[in-house]
């Protein structure tokens, strides 16, 4: 298979990218690493990535920010900032790499347990990631050529658990070896609409 995986040099992606790589072709898409350039927050440059590219049998997004602060401090524009990229760069991804998938390809986007269990300083990032949800679950029923759209939704992972404790009070991080399974289910197995839950 071709594989593209945005965010592929992130915690997750490196996980992702490695088990991946051992049976497939896989290319790394990032903003400032990989083998390709690529900004999601921008649709040109999602178009420019697959005009670079060509066809590829499954698209994997393990990127996207939102702003992290306190509910009274968050603007309007610290709202967008996760509104243009993490929700509209997936839902984009979504739009325009469908016209690059092979027939029965997969897509698979990245959101995380604030979706379902937020925490304190999240009301950006928790609203995105519900969105994302409800945009999958909604898009899937529509997509041609057997492409399915999966969500992997994942719990605070044991390699950031160091950087994200103080947030996660409480949380019981998950494996690495959790977090890679649910991505090869999306993209290898049949699930379509699906958001692949793993918090425990």
């Amino acid at each position: 298979m071709k594989i593209v995986i945005i965010g592929g040099k992130g915690t997750i992606g490196n996980k992702v990218t490695d088990h991946f790589s051992k049976n497939n072709e896989v290319l790394v898409a990032g903003r400032t690493s990989g083998e390709v350039t690529v900004d999601i927050a921008d649709a040109n440059s999602i178009k420019k990535m697959f005009d670079g590219i060509g066809m590829v049998d499954a698209i994997i997004c393990i990127a996207g920010e939102a702003k992290w602060a306190s509910f009274n401090d968050l603007t309007e524009d610290d709202y967008y900032i996760g509104i243009k990229s993490k929700l509209m760069g997936q839902v984009n991804l979504v739009r325009i790499g469908q016209k690059f998938l092979n027939p029965n390809g997969s897509i698979t986007l990245s959101t995380g347990v604030l979706a379902d269990d937020p925490v304190l300083k999240t009301a950006s990032a928790a609203m995105v990631n519900g969105g994302i949800h409800s945009f999958a679950q909604a898009a899937a029923l529509e997509l041609e050529q057997g492409h399915k759209l999966n969500v992997v939704s994942l719990e605070l992972v044991i390699d950031a658990y160091e950087k994200y404790k103080d947030y996660f009070l409480g949380h019981n991080p998950i494996s690495m070896e959790k977090a890679v399974n649910a991505y090869v289910r999306s993209v290898m197995g049949q699930r379509n609409g699906e958001i692949i839950r793993v918090y425990q």
